[in-house]
């Protein structure tokens, strides 16, 4: 059985300005460090065969600190990166919503129909998700692997597993920075054991075993 434990990165300078980011990039703040920190403790006594992280600085940097001074094997795939957001990227929520209402409102509200302005749609980046996890399953039949990623990829592999269309993208729960999901792949179908659960952020808990 092939787990994996899946994980956003900490929380960034433009997260906290309300900024789309896509394949731009921003720094981690101090808290997006500190939650880090505290996931990589809460899984310091797993066993990874390796960390697939993507090669956006804010997902290098959470990877190196839940990682610490552990031995594992890092890989970074763009095909891991977040949804490529187009000319929206770097400009804030409220800009993009008051200069291109349309397409925000189909972005939120019916992103099966979301067309980007010089980005990817839902359907182009959950293909590339799929190409990745294939990959990775390709190459590990069995153990644990630790995916650090962004939001909207995460949602979308969950609507994956869970078998639900694109319409239903946004339905809860909310993927929080440093939030962990973990899904057994199985012989047959697979299992969602945890989804954006933030219990180290709370009490700075370890698991052995999910």
């Amino acid at each position: 059985m092939l787990t994996l434990y899946i994980t956003r990165h900490g929380e960034t300078e433009w997260n906290t300005e309300k900024r789309m980011q896509g394949w731009s990039d921003s720094n981690l703040t101090k808290k997006g460090k500190e939650h880090a920190v505290l996931l990589g403790n809460r899984l310091k006594e797993v066993q990874f065969e390796a960390i697939y992280s993507s090669p956006s600085k804010r997902s290098e940097m959470t990877a190196t600190l839940i990682k610490g001074d552990k031995d594992i094997p890092m890989i970074f795939d763009e095909r891991l990166r977040e949804i490529n957001m187009g000319i929206w990227e770097g400009k804030t929520f409220s800009y993009i919503k008051d200069n291109h209402p349309d397409e925000f409102h189909s972005f939120w509200n019916t992103p099966h129909l979301y067309e980007s302005l010089g980005g990817e749609n839902f359907n182009e980046l959950l293909n590339r998700i799929l190409t990745c996890m294939g990959s990775i399953q390709e190459k590990h039949e069995s153990g644990n692997i630790l995916i650090v990623t962004h939001s909207v990829v995460i949602k979308a592999l969950l609507a994956h597993f869970k078998k639900r269309p694109l319409e239903k993208l946004w339905d809860p729960p909310f993927i929080h920075d440093t939030s962990l999901t973990v899904i057994e792949l199985l012989e047959k179908g697979s299992k969602i054991v945890m989804e954006g659960d933030l219990l180290h952020r709370e009490t700075g808990h370890e698991i052995k075993k999910v």
